[in-house]
């Protein structure tokens, strides 16, 4: 089992995550949304979709969604949120999608670079490609590698409730790996992350390899320009050439 199998399962990983500020997502996805020019009804597919807020909050803006993650758990707290016009459903996102041709796909707030393997890295890309109609776009929503390696914080701890999570941060090679220790009720748990800094060239490299052309890229969540040591976001918007 690889590390985002069994963490990401966990009631810890949201309970760590459950401070992220989702008014700033849902102004992000309105503002992408409407840059983009996706109208009402467009079908998204919302890839690691984790337990499907912003799934629900497309779905509210007017768009037929597809939420897609590996976690069985997440995927079964999600079914709840289900209509005519939202399904969930458990998927790798190295696999072919089962679905219809769709308008756009989100891949949102560092839901990538998890594979150690490079070509599961491309995997993602062509799955990508293969399931939207041409002239349909790709959001990745990535870390800015420079940025991450001059602002990186060794150590921290974040207090969520009764537990205590101890962190430690740091880069080995071309991964950066985040250590996340707590204790609870005696029993000392131990889980880690690690994500590969992909650079700017690198992931237009697999996206052209496939078959897009990149459009945009943005360096913050308020869609300012990308800047390449100061911002903390690498959002990339890709188009399936038509």
């Amino acid at each position: 089992m690889e590390w985002f199998e069994s963490w990401f399962d966990t009631p810890y990983y949201h309970l760590l995550y459950n401070n992220r500020d989702y008014t700033e997502a849902e102004s992000f996805i309105t503002e992408l949304t409407q840059d983009i020019g996706l109208p009402p009804g467009s079908k998204i597919i919302d890839l690691a979709c984790g337990k499907g807020r912003h799934s629900v909050f497309l779905n509210k803006l007017g768009y037929d969604v597809l939420g897609l993650d590996l976690s069985r758990q997440s995927i079964e707290f999600n079914k709840q949120f289900e209509n005519e016009t939202l399904l969930f459903e458990v998927h790798d996102m190295r696999n072919p999608i089962d679905s219809d041709p769709v308008d756009a796909v989100f891949n949102l707030f560092t839901s990538f670079g998890y594979f150690e393997n490079d070509k599961d890295d491309k995997n993602v890309f062509q799955s990508v490609y293969n399931v939207l109609k041409p002239g349909g776009y790709f959001v990745l929503d990535y870390l800015n590698e420079e940025y991450v390696r001059n602002t990186l914080v060794p150590k921290e701890t974040a207090e969520r409730g009764d537990l205590t999570f101890h962190i430690t941060k740091k880069i080995e090679g071309r991964h950066i790996i985040k250590d996340i220790r707590f204790e609870e009720d005696g029993n000392l748990y131990n889980f880690y992350e690690k994500v590969k800094l992909h650079t700017l060239e690198a992931i237009n490299s697999y996206a052209t390899d496939c078959g897009f052309e990149r459009v945009k890229v943005w360096g913050n969540y308020q869609l300012d320009p990308f800047e390449k040591e100061t911002s903390p976001r690498c959002i990339n918007l890709f188009k399936k050439k038509a």
